[in-house]
């Protein structure tokens, strides 16, 4: 999965914030194409969901603030994706689920259509109250 500007909300903060979304989804099916021990699976798979959540609070902070109309249709976006990929998590520890293309394809759908469709919609709101 690669970054291009067409996933820029253009405010630089939460690009990078998205970058970075990208760069663990990345590291995740790297790891699972190398057929990585159990444990490194796990770990980055933590560090997915940890890092999702940090950059969910970030945006809903700036939502709040700025006093976006769109903040609790986003914020229920935001927690079903927490929600499944906690799901994904414990489904995987218990050893019901092995780490497939399916979910690196929901990862890499949802994050790039959360943002085209979603995150963008802030975009002129966020600007327009200082954030570049």
């Amino acid at each position: 999965m690669n970054w291009n500007e067409d996933l820029s909300v253009r405010v630089g903060e939460i690009d990078s914030q998205h970058k970075k979304l990208i760069q663990l989804i990345n590291t995740l099916h790297d790891a699972m194409k190398a057929g990585q021990a159990k444990q490194v699976l796990e770990t980055t798979l933590q560090e997915l969901a940890s890092y999702a959540v940090y950059h969910f609070q970030a945006e809903e902070k700036y939502m709040q603030q700025f006093k976006y109309p769109g903040y609790l249709s986003h914020k229920l976006k935001h927690d079903a994706f927490v929600k499944k990929v906690t799901g994904f998590q414990a489904d995987y520890q218990a050893g019901k689920l092995g780490l497939s293309l399916d979910l690196m394809n929901f990862l890499k759908d949802w994050v790039t259509t959360h943002i085209r469709e979603t995150d963008k919609k802030y975009s002129d709101t966020f600007i327009r109250n200082g954030l570049k």
